[in-house]
Parts: structure tokens; sequence; C-alpha cells
């Protein structure tokens, strides 16, 4: 796939999926109206909004990643060609992932809303279900040795501190 092919199928992919999971369904639910914090703990407007802040660079720059470096897209139509270790992905192997439901507990969070919060989760239990059943077994076919290699040195969700450096 051609580099602007790829950034074209990002964009449109960020849009519809992402867009989608992390704006119009929170949206949906919550109707953005702030509510009391949570549990009457002011600290977690705080925390949802370093959730929000964080959130939103990590997924344009995985995306930026795919479309650059891995010549294609993270919409599962249009994989990205070459495996995308740099960046965020010498941390965690599903920074996209983390940013989309970082963005919905922040907004949960945020604005006082459990409602947002039990989706957040859902999110999330639809993610790992989805890594593991189609996802891997996908990337291992495709990406071989490199994707185990890849996968014995960063872990799924829980981010390294210190990056891998590459194959090993």
């Amino acid at each position: 796939m051609h580099r602007a092919v790829a950034v074209v199928g990002s964009l449109l992919f960020l849009v519809v999926a992402p867009g989608t999971l992390v704006v119009l369904v929170p949206f949906w639910i919550s109707g953005w109206r702030v509510a009391p914090p949570l549990v009457g703990f002011v600290g977690f407007r705080v925390l949802g909004a370093l959730l929000m802040a964080a959130g939103l660079p990590v997924l344009l720059d995985s995306f930026a990643r795919f479309a650059l470096e891995g010549l294609g897209t993270p919409a599962p139509i249009a994989p990205p060609e070459r495996l995308v270790v740099t960046g965020l992905y010498r941390h965690v192997r599903n920074p996209i992932y983390l940013a989309v439901t970082s963005l919905i507990v922040g907004q949960a969070l945020f604005f006082g809303d459990v409602r947002l919060l039990e989706y957040g989760l859902g999110v999330w239990a639809f993610f790992h279900f989805w890594v593991l059943a189609l996802e891997e077994p996908g990337l291992r076919a495709k990406f071989g040795a490199e994707y185990l290699d890849f996968c014995a040195h960063v872990r799924r969700w829980i981010p390294r501190f210190k990056p891998w450096r590459g194959p090993s």
C-alpha cells in the first residue's frame, strides 16, 4: 500500500472506529453532562482529565505509525504490511486499545458517570477477547517469528517502563 493511501485510510478509520467508540457513544450515554464526582471524590475529575490528555496523543501517534511505518491501517480490512514495533509499541503491544479505553474511562471519571465507566470496561473486555481470539493469531500467521519475538519482550496490556530495543 502506498503511504498516502495508508494515511487517508487510517484517518478515515480513526474517525469511524475510535470516533464512534470515544466520541459518539459516550455522548449518547452521558450527554457529556457533568454530574457529581464518582463517590464524591473530586480527584476523579482530575484523573479523568489526565487519562483523556494521555489517551489522545497515544491514539494519534499509534495511528500515524500504522500508516507511515506499517504502510497500512489499524482497520482489519487494510492491515499494515510491516509489523509496527516502534514508538509506544516498544512499551506495550496494544496502545490503540489502551488509548481508547483511557479516553472512555477518563470521560466517565471526569463527568462522574457510572454508565460510561461500565461502557469503558465493556469496551476493554471486547478488545481483550478480540486480541486473543482474532488479532494475535492473525499476526502470528502473518509475521511469524518477528511477532513472536515482539510478544516475548512486550506485554499485551501492561506497559514496560524501559522500551524494548528491537529483535533479539
